[in-house]
């Protein structure tokens, strides 16, 4: 694919292309279209490259076991979520877990199951026995952000209620509490390398309990999880 033809395609998209960095080539393995139905079954019994099956942890829904330790990712774009398993297999996002998984997949096992996940949805479980006042503040942040700290809010990068802004912005509305804490640490601590332009700073100027506000509120915004990857007019 030439250079040229990725920057429409970038552009297309409404992607910035800078720095000489396009991305978004990332998430463009070649010109066919996905296909789901190979995603399933990548999903449901893994490839023989020794990837197991992505519903060991994610579940076959997309909903984990609901604890945080893995990501809810039912409904998240297509094109974040291959990006998020390219940037495990180029070592920009590293995890014990998933990098050994990224690297064994196909540029065409990615996009296939990305594809399949964002057209599931899943049921939504809130945070349990949230505590009011931190949920008020997660919330604040979440959708007026900070002034004192220069932090702009959640809401304007990542939609309304955190429904996501596809293609590339994720959905933050219904991602189990625990799970955002943890991502949003990482960055803080710099240990999570991709989107250090944007999620590294924000995070860099939280404390410990506004990351656990705006983890814990976002837990509790039912934002549907197809409605992010399909939007409503």
């Amino acid at each position: 694919m030439s250079v040229n033809s990725v920057a429409h395609r970038c552009k297309a998209v409404g992607l910035i292309v800078g720095a000489g960095i396009m991305w978004c080539a990332l998430a463009q393995a070649d010109d066919r279209p996905p296909d789901v139905a190979r995603g399933a079954a990548i999903a449901a019994q893994g490839v023989p490259a020794g990837v197991p099956a992505c519903a060991q942890c994610h579940a076959y829904n997309g909903a984990s076991d609901g604890s945080g330790a893995f990501p809810r990712i039912a409904g998240q774009p297509d094109f974040y979520l291959a990006k998020q398993l390219r940037d495990y297999a180029s070592g920009v996002r590293t995890n014990a877990v998933m990098s050994p998984i990224a690297k064994a997949l196909s540029p065409a096992d990615a996009t296939d199951v990305a594809a399949y996940y964002a057209g599931v949805d899943a049921p939504f479980l809130p945070l349990k026995n949230a505590k009011p006042m931190l949920v008020k503040r997660g919330e604040q942040l979440a959708k007026v952000g900070d002034a004192g700290k220069d932090l702009q809010s959640c809401d304007n990068c990542h939609g309304p209620g955190g429904a996501g802004e596809p293609p590339a912005i994720p959905y933050l509305g219904g991602q189990y509490a625990s799970y955002t804490a943890f991502q949003l640490t990482m960055w803080k601590r710099g240990f999570r390398r991709n989107s250090p332009d944007s999620m590294a700073d924000i995070a860099k100027r939280l404390d410990e309990q506004e990351i656990a506000a705006v983890a814990a509120y976002f837990q509790q915004v039912d934002a549907s999880a197809l409605a992010a990857t399909h939007p409503k007019e």
